[in-house]
Order: structure tokens, then C-alpha cells, then sequence
């Protein structure tokens, strides 16, 4: 059966506070196949979403069926924001309440309307929490764009759920009907957890919620930045922005024991797991870990030292926007003769952009992957 939620508009949905550009949207046919898939269940209340990009799933159930009382968990914080930058504007305030990943999102929902992330980690992490804290009869509609889902998605689904059945395929898009949580459950993985030798007495330990990057690997941009900062100014006080698990933040706190660390990131996963990470190599009480977009939280000119590893794409969109956005905000944040040190891509060429956005850069390190820049603000 197919509903066309009435009384919301898709197109005026916005991204911002995330990047905004004319090839990044703020929804997609997957949405609407989502909402039409579940309309009859929609309907009878109970619903949890998961993973809506920018307010799609959330603003047409409440605009289109009436939904209320709508628990949602968006891992990226822009998208905390933006959703709730929407509801204003829609006039739908109040219907929803944003929660953190766990039982508290999950307990008694009857109906989930999941995005699927790209991450196998990710999906079993939300499987798992679904099959062991929703309503034993809940039904869970997990939809995405073709281009995206694979065949282990369904594998993913099977250990934690007895039924899973596909959709035809509309728009490019298909959604997975999952019912049937298992009895009993597999045992929990999360956090996941990895060693690894870069230098320091004792090798760094990280640890991984699913749907952080890279999981508990050393991301090899990373790997590649850390034996470099030995380089970087003196200073009292570093932030890790964009901090992942938390490896730069701690191998700083290690590696300089009277550094005090803010680490931040606007990925829910990525806060939980760096906290287990610094509580794991016994820094937590010299690292604070934020979520934050951005550094928006943070007063101008307030940094002496700013440390970052930007990702490279949006979502599954590759796009600069995002790591420029961060380099603009590191550079509002340093004060003047304040560092900031990066890794990224040689391809990608940001060097200008960081002379501009920041100060004069200069190269650290480059091998045929990696480029390493330190840029002194003004």
C-alpha cells in the first residue's frame, strides 16, 4: 500500500549547519519508499528512527501520519541540529525527542525506520540493540539506496533477527522488512577493542562503537601524522578535532604528560568510543571528550595547539566542504602563533586552502599518499 505523506514539504528541508552545496541534498527516494513501506505501522504508534540524514523520516511521519512522541538517534550532531532547524520551520517542534543509541531509544518500540549505515559494525551494533530492547513483535523497515546495500547487510540482520525479506526495487532504493529478534541473542561486541606499537612504552589501545571510523584500527593518515607532532609547539592545552576514537588524543596525553587534551567530534560513536579509549590508556583525567559541531562550543582565539586528521567525504558523498568548514573554524579558534597540525591526502591539495583559512602553512611530511602541514596562525 502506498501513502503519499501530505502536508510536509521534502524540498524545503535544509542540511545546514552541515555543508550545503547544489549536489548535496537533504533527503532522497529512500526516505519516501521508508515512510510508504511502513505507513500502515506508522500508524500505530510506537516508532524509534534511526540514521535520518536531515529530518525526512522523522518531519514526514509527524507531518504526514501524525506521529508523536517519535524517539530519534542521528549519529552526526549536524544532523541533530539540522533536524531540529527543520521542525521549527515546519511547525513540528515537539514531536520528537533525541536520544542517545541505546535502551532508552529502544525500549517498547514496536515500529524502527532505519537508514542503513554503510558500516557492518554499525548495523550490528543497531541490530543488536534493537533485537534486545525492542517490543518482542517490533518491526524494523531498513532502507537505503541501491548503490549502497549489499547482500552482508542481510547477513548482518540474520543473526539477530528471523526474518528478513527485500522490497522490489523503486527509484533506485529498496527497503529490508526484519521481524523476529532471536532467542537467544548472540553475545555483545561492542566496544571492539585494538592494540597498536606507534613509538610510545606501551602500545596505544583504542576501542570502537560500530559506526565510528575505521573502527579499533589506526587509520593509516594517522599513523602516518603521529611520530610528526613530536614537532609541534609547546603548549598547555590541544584539541583533537575531529577526533575519531580518540588515537591522537591520547598518543598526545601520553606523549606529553603535562598536556591537558580536548577531544571532539560531532559523531556520537566516535564521543563513546573515545572515552573508552582514554579510560583504557589511563589519560582520561587529562583528556575531556566532547560532542560538538564543529568547534562551535569554543571561544575565539582561546587554542595554543590544534590537531586534525579531516575526513574527506559527507555521508557517502566525497565533498572538501567538510574539511574546509573545519580548518575555518580551527582557524577562528587559534590564537595568534597557535598551531594547527594536519593530515590529509596529498590529492586533495589543501595547502591553499589552509594558507587562507588559517595561516602560513608550511609541509611537514609527504609520502605518496599522505601529506603532514603545520599552519601558524596570524
Amino acid at each position: 500500500m502506498t501513502h503519499a505523506p501530505a502536508g510536509f514539504d521534502f524540498e524545503a528541508l535544509r542540511r545546514y549547519p552541515d555543508v550545503e552545496a547544489g549536489n548535496l541534498q537533504a533527503h532522497d527516494a529512500a526516505d519516501r519508499l521508508l515512510l510508504d513501506t511502513a505507513a500502515d505501522r506508522l500508524l500505530a504508534g510506537g516508532v524509534v528512527v534511526i540514521g535520518d540524514s536531515y529530518g525526512a523520516l522523522t518531519l514526514g511521519a509527524a507531518a504526514g501520519y501524525g506521529v508523536r512522541e517519535i524517539r530519534v538517534h542521528q549519529d552526526p550532531y549536524s544532523g541533530e541540529l539540522a533536524l531540529q532547524r527543520n521542525a521549527d520551520a515546519a511547525g513540528l517542534a515537539g514531536t520528537f525527542s533525541s536520544l542517545p543509541l541505546g535502551p532508552e531509544l529502544l525500549t517498547g518500540a514496536r515500529t524502527v525506520l532505519l537508514r542503513l549505515p554503510r558500516s557492518l559494525d554499525a548495523l550490528e551494533e543497531i541490530a543488536a540493540l534493537i533485537a534486545r530492547h525492542a517490543d518482542p513483535r517490533v518491526v524494523v523497515y531498513a532502507g537505503g539506496r541501491l548503490k549502497h546495500m549489499t547482500t552482508a547487510m542481510n547477513t548482518v540482520l540474520s543473526r539477530w533477527f528471523g526474518s528478513v525479506t527485500a522490497s522490489l526495487a523503486r527509484q533506485k532504493s529498496r527497503v529490508l522488512t526484519v521481524s523476529a529478534p532471536l532467542d537467544p541473542l548472540p553475545a555483545n561486541r561492542f566496544p571492539l577493542a585494538g592494540q597498536h606499537d606507534v613509538g610510545l612504552p606501551a602500545p596505544l589501545e583504542l576501542r570502537a562503537y560500530g559506526a565510528a571510523f575505521a573502527g579499533a584500527s589506526l587509520d593509516i593518515g594517522t599513523r602516518f601524522l603521529l611520530p610528526h607532532l613530536s614537532g609541534a609547539r609547546d603548549a598547555s592545552a590541544a584539541i583533537d578535532l575531529g577526533c575519531g576514537t580518540g588515537a591522537i588524543a591520547a598518543y598526545l596525553a601520553l606523549s606529553r604528560p603535562s598536556l591537558q587534551v580536548i577531544a571532539t567530534d560531532q559523531s556520537a560513536a566516535a564521543v563513546a568510543s573515545a572515552v573508552q579509549t582514554m579510560a583504557a590508556n589511563g589519560v582520561a583525567d587529562r583528556v575531556q571528550v566532547y560532542r560538538d559541531d564543529a568547534l562551535s562550543t569554543r571561544p575565539d582565539a582561546s587554542a595554543e595547539l590544534v590537531v586534525l586528521n579531516p575526513p574527506f567525504h559527507i555521508g557517502a558523498s566525497v565533498h572538501a566542504g567538510i574539511a574546509l568548514k573545519l580548518f575555518a573554524d580551527a582557524g577562528r579558534v587559534l590564537a595568534p602563533g597557535g598551531e594547527l597540525w594536519t593530515v590529509w591526502n596529498s590529492h586533495l591539495t589543501y595547502k591553499a586552502a589552509l594558507n587562507r583559512l588559517v595561516g602560513p602553512t608550511r609541509e611537514v611530511a609527504r609520502n605518496p599518499k599522505f601529506t603532514v602541514t603545520v599552519s601558524t596562525r596570524r
